[in-house]
């Protein structure tokens, strides 16, 4: 069975932005805007599962220090990923930062 594309416009937008600001999901900053993240990951059959909006720095430091394994089987809700030990430093750090976007290289595995 072939799959229907989406036409511009339809569906939910991958980024969101707004003229005033959004909360990001994980580390609750006010920030310009949001992505899009599948709390279980797409490859791992979370394609029409529960999303979250975070800010840039989050979503790239979410996939940088856990694998899509680790985010499907361990950390499927936003309590659980904001609980999740690997982030906590991340959490703790940028809680305090007034960065929109950062640069960090997923680590190679």
């Amino acid at each position: 069975m072939a799959r229907r594309r989406l036409r511009p416009g339809e569906g939910p937008p991958l980024t969101h932005s707004a003229d005033a600001a959004t909360r990001c999901g994980l580390c609750e900053r006010e920030v310009q805007s949001t992505s899009r993240h599948h709390l279980v990951p797409r490859e791992e059959g979370g394609r029409y599962g529960p999303t979250i909006d975070l800010c840039q720095p989050c979503h790239s430091s979410v996939h940088r220090f856990l694998t899509n394994r680790e985010l499907a089987r361990l950390y499927p809700t936003v309590e659980a990923l904001r609980a999740a030990e690997g982030l906590q430093t991340y959490l703790r750090w940028i809680k305090r930062q007034r960065v929109e976007r950062i640069t960090n290289r997923r680590a190679r595995r």
